[in-house]
């Protein structure tokens, strides 16, 4: 059993040099990108990575005012590629949140994709998350972005810690981890040839920790889901199923309401809930410190499929 943890003294306790390292790395990423590309985006779907890197871009680009507030608009827009299988409290929090900035939202639906026959489902169940390709890659097609900003982070999975801070995608969106750019001394080969785009990650560097610690510091807003909640779920494969619309009881399953929180936000079919009392960032700080398994590999169902299958996906143009 875990010894308690005193989470004020654990807060009070951390070395701030690191997040503000961790900050000035990203800031500069984020510039570089500006400075580099024409049609950038910054993608956005709510989960707790790109509210951080939001938080950052923020930083990055905007001015406070005498009252402390950020004034300003970023040089890109903000892009959430919708599956039409979001938890609805996360694109509740969305519409909020870019409200509350000001900012401008492209959304690109997979429902249009369905419409146009570029996506094809085997059953009107089947998850939509391995699908998303198709959607940002015509999102980048039509609205000619050349850079895209991503959340990812390098301990997040295997694949995606094979990937540079700026990931080069040849003209069909596909990412060769065998061809990659070398980034010495945080100098970037950023040059493109027609039809190709670069992803970019600025907060490459962190860890899940680094994320809930700057969160806690910087008193980010989040969707409530990430913070314990009373939900519907089903046991299945060790993983906790929740309970919706598109992810029903199987037979012979029992449904069962437990106080759970998210690690990671994703489409409904493919992300489960952990069990948890951390009602705040400064608990999840606390409780992150004793996990052993990324918030992927702990609650994502589709990276489960295969040793391989992220990085089948990266390959193919996934984010």
């Amino acid at each position: 059993m875990n010894a308690p943890v005193n989470v004020n003294q654990l807060l009070a306790d951390v070395d701030h040099r690191h997040l503000d390292a961790l900050e000035e790395e990203a800031i500069f990423i984020l510039r570089e990108v500006a400075a580099s590309f024409e049609r950038p985006g910054l993608l956005f779907s709510s989960g707790k990575d790109s509210c951080v890197v939001l938080q950052l871009a923020e930083k990055a680009f905007k001015m406070k005012n005498a009252a402390g507030k950020l004034e300003g608009k970023l040089p890109f827009p903000l892009v959430h590629v919708d599956t039409g299988h979001n938890f609805p409290e996360v694109i509740e929090f969305r519409d909020r949140r870019v409200a509350e900035i000001g900012e401008r939202l492209i959304v690109a639906h997979m429902d249009e994709s369905i419409k146009k026959g570029t996506v094809r489902l085997a059953h009107p169940l089947e998850s939509r998350n391995g699908h998303q390709t198709v959607t940002l890659l015509e999102a980048i097609e039509d609205n000619r972005f050349d850079c895209l900003i991503g959340g990812a982070r390098r301990d997040e999975e295997k694949a995606r810690a094979k990937e540079r801070i700026f990931s080069h995608r040849d003209s069909f969106g596909q990412w060769q981890p065998k061809e990659q750019r070398p980034e010495l001394w945080n100098l970037f080969n950023t040059r493109i040839k027609p039809g190709e785009h670069f992803r970019a990650f600025p907060i490459s560097n962190w860890t899940e920790l680094d994320v809930w610690l700057y969160i806690a510091r910087e008193n980010i807003p989040l969707p409530g889901i990430y913070y314990k909640h009373a939900r519907q779920v089903i046991r299945r494969k060790g993983l906790l199923v929740p309970l919706t619309e598109v992810t029903p009881a199987l037979e012979g399953e029992t449904v069962e309401t437990v106080d759970v929180r998210f690690r990671t936000v994703g489409d409904m079919t493919c992300t489960c809930p952990v069990e948890s009392e951390a009602a705040n960032p400064a608990d999840i700080v606390a409780e992150t410190l004793h996990v052993t398994v990324s918030e992927r590999g702990a609650t994502r169902m589709d990276d489960r499929t295969s040793e391989a299958s992220m990085e089948r996906r990266k390959k193919e143009g996934y984010f």
